[in-house]
């Protein structure tokens, strides 16, 4: 068996899921396959406040809020951060995702903030990518670009 990555979902991922219209929209099949146990989700407590804040701006049910965050504490793992170094100088709180994926000894950081993109496909061992590219290698389809001859 090979070991399976180890993810971090940024703020905007779990926002495009839930308010997707489309059940199978890339960002619902990302999260089904963490809930089948295809790979390894990271979260911060911080990053768990910024969803709650997130879902309540863009008005998603609070319910809906709630269930995701109870099951990302019972089911995904806990990221402890207690330095965050300076990196991301056009938006200072994308720095807290980068300190916890490298803490956390993430493989991928799903993202599709411009900020984190643009620091190139890779950060300190980190591969960041969008939920798509990502998707496809959670599959194993050979069509994925940015994540080609990626092993977990």
């Amino acid at each position: 068996m090979t070991d399976l990555w180890r993810v971090v979902l940024d703020t905007n991922v779990y926002v495009a899921a839930f308010l997707s219209k489309s059940s199978t929209s890339p960002t619902n099949e990302i999260l089904d396959r963490w809930e089948a146990g295809e790979f390894v989700l990271l979260f911060t407590d911080a990053i768990l406040e910024e969803v709650a804040e997130t879902f309540d701006a863009k008005d998603i049910e609070r319910e809906i809020t709630l269930k995701l965050i109870t099951s990302l504490r019972g089911a995904a793992e806990r990221v402890e951060v207690s330095e965050i170094p300076p990196v991301v100088i056009a938006d200072p709180d994308d720095d807290v995702i980068l300190a916890y994926a490298v803490n956390g000894g993430a493989d991928v950081l799903v993202t599709y903030d411009p900020h984190l993109l643009d620091l190139g496909a890779e950060y300190r061992g980190v591969r960041i990518v969008e939920a798509l590219p990502f998707l496809w290698a959670l599959r194993g389809d050979e069509s994925s670009p940015s994540m080609q001859r990626m092993e977990p």
